[in-house]
């Protein structure tokens, strides 16, 4: 969620720290600030609530100087939305920022004020500034007193911390919540996220939990918590400064749709062979008998990589006629009293390879002895270093908070593997090779059908953004992106939606049909179509005005239809889901929303 930047070398610490913090505002925040030390060894903070854009209006006022310095874009959890409450925080000695949250700091706080301590926020930040003062004291280094106190905590940290004691050192550390250490020319660049270090280094120390770092101009030494001192490989940071720019675009978002068939290309480069037939994947860390002796396939995601998740596990069932699949949400699988059966593999779905919840069943799946296979975006991430095999997406860098790209490539990603199962377990080539067609055209078919609805949707986007509320109703593959369609538009217009099976109408949403509501119905071409059809004419019978989308060219009778013309038929959702994300997009620009950024969300949910 909340963004870290660090910065010791030669450059003036102010301008990369906001810099930084600039490049990852897409994380989802609500105050900023940051803390810089000058050649004097005297402290600076400068804090502000909203925007970066208003924390360099307070530096314009009283610009920093120094080498050395430490940044945060604060998404609240303990305490309000204020500047006392922003990050980062001084407790005498000690200056620092940390994303995650501190479970015992109720405990930790009383201790503390029997000491003397005095706090000025509510923050459990606040409270672990003032542990680690409590054991910095004379003859005791920085890193001693950082490692002292971490050990005494509960919950999950990224930390970066300095004090004007010991000028020109960073400490760093983490337990759940992602740092990066890149290391350059004389410098050393902290991050939460590589995006912050693109354009002044590609080499970076990727810290593991429960890891500690010293840094200086001159790089890192990364150590346990118990001070041992580890080895740490520096490797190579992934992207360019093109890929987190909107080229153009007037939102990241609108880019990162419009983008899809070139990403989709990278997803898919050397892993199907459509004269063949054939998918491949090249991560799965699974020898030729455990690929056969695969039963079981336990999907495991949150929000859009639960609905991918769920996509996918129709397209597994088709290809793979001796396979049971389970979509689970995150939240829910890490506390259930769940069961694996023999021969199972789970399957771990995450953009950001962050996903606290989703990361929790990782650890916990792999307690039970069952394989874990990563669909992770961003190279590095905890997940994809955890996991036991699994695949990059390459779908790049996704700012917007809303995922779009990721979506698309996640089931893709899965249905490869599939199709790589069907082989071993006697499925019907003649199907995975109609798929594997599919595939091979479906970038340019996303491209076409992107550029020829764009102002369709953009229009229909008008008509209905004055709603407060929408159903999505879909059947078979079009469930899924009923759903995925409704959390769009939730999640960056503001408008309640719900996606639904078309089926479950009679069992209760059809109670909610009205002037208020406007119905989406994903209608697919396929043996269901009557039925689809069916729920359609129920709603409009009760004076719902209906959307739809679909690929078929029968007489539908709705307010508003949008048509695709393709030879695609298994992938056709991937295609209808396009279209949803246009429209969600256009409703959420419309009603005057900050579509990159919706309010209260994060790009990557990296606490409960």
């Amino acid at each position: 969620m909340c963004g870290i930047v660090g910065y010791v070398g030669k450059k003036t610490a102010q301008d990369v720290l906001v810099g930084g913090l600039r490049r990852l505002e897409y994380r989802g925040y609500d105050s900023a600030g940051i803390a810089t030390l000058d050649d004097n060894n005297e402290a600076h903070i400068a804090r502000s609530v909203g925007k970066i854009a208003e924390l360099a209006n307070v530096l314009d006022g009283a610009p920093q100087t120094g080498h050395l310095g430490i940044g945060h874009t604060r998404w609240a959890t303990h305490g309000g939305v204020t500047e006392t409450n922003a990050h980062p925080h001084h407790v005498k000695n000690i200056y620092m920022v940390h994303n995650g949250i501190i479970e015992n700091y109720k405990e930790l706080k009383a201790e503390l004020s029997d000491k003397g301590y005095e706090f000025a926020s509510d923050t459990d930040t606040e409270v672990l500034a003032a542990l680690i003062d409590s054991n910095y004291t004379d003859g005791v280094t920085l890193k001693d007193a950082v490692a002292k106190a971490l050990k005494r905590v509960r919950g999950t940290y990224g930390i970066a911390v300095f004090s004007p004691k010991e000028p020109g050192t960073l400490i760093v550390a983490r337990l759940g919540s992602p740092l990066i250490i890149g290391l350059g020319q004389g410098e050393t660049i902290i991050a939460s996220d590589a995006s912050a270090l693109l354009g002044y280094t590609r080499e970076a120390i990727y810290l593991n939990d429960g890891e500690l770092a010293v840094c200086n101009k001159d790089g890192a030494e990364v150590f346990t918590l118990g001070l041992k001192h580890l080895d740490s490989k520096p490797e190579t940071i992934e992207g360019d400064l093109a890929q987190i720019q909107k080229g153009g675009y007037d939102y990241f978002l609108l880019k990162e749709i419009m983008e899809q068939a070139t990403t989709l290309h990278n997803t898919l480069s050397g892993r199907i062979d459509p004269k063949a037939g054939k998918m491949h994947l090249g991560g799965p860390n699974l020898t030729e008998k455990e690929m056969r002796d695969i039963r079981h396939v336990v999907i495991v995601g949150c929000g859009t990589a639960y609905y991918a998740g769920l996509l996918a596990s129709y397209y597994m069932e088709q290809l793979v006629p001796d396979l049971t699949t389970e979509v689970v949400i995150a939240s829910e699988y890490r506390y259930r009293s769940f069961h694996l059966p023999k021969n199972s593999v789970a399957l771990i779905v995450s953009q950001s390879g962050e996903t606290a919840d989703t990361l929790a069943c990782l650890r916990e799946i792999k307690k039970r002895g069952v394989k874990t296979l990563g669909i992770v975006n961003v190279v590095g991430s905890t997940i994809a270093r955890e996991v036991d095999g699994g695949t990059y997406v390459h779908a790049g860098p996704e700012i917007s908070v809303a995922s779009t790209k990721a979506f698309t490539a996640q089931v893709v990603a899965m249905l490869m593997f599939a199709g790589m199962l069907s082989e071993y377990h006697g499925g019907d080539p003649k199907l995975v090779a109609e798929f594997t067609r599919e595939l091979s055209i479906l970038p340019e078919e996303i491209e076409k059908n992107l550029e020829t609805h764009r102002a369709t949707m953009e229009a229909l986007a008008k008509k209905y953004s004055k709603y407060d509320h929408a159903l999505y109703l879909g059947r078979d593959t079009a469930f899924p992106i009923s759903l995925e369609g409704a959390l769009k538009l939730k999640e960056i217009s503001y408008i309640h939606s719900e996606g639904y099976a078309s089926g479950e109408l009679k069992h209760g949403p059809i109670a909610l049909v009205d002037d208020r509501f406007f119905e989406v119905f994903n209608i697919l071409d396929n043996w269901l179509f009557d039925k689809s059809c069916g729920g359609l004419h129920e709603v409009r019978a009760r004076g719902g005005k209906t959307i739809v989308l679909t690929d078929s060219k029968a007489d539908i009778e709705a307010d508003d239809i949008v048509r695709i013309e393709s030879p695609i038929k298994h992938l056709a959702p991937i295609l209808l889901n396009t279209l949803q994300q246009l429209f969600a997009y256009y409703i959420a620009v419309d009603r005057g929303n900050d579509v990159d950024q919706p309010r209260n969300l994060a790009k990557s949910v990296t606490v409960e």
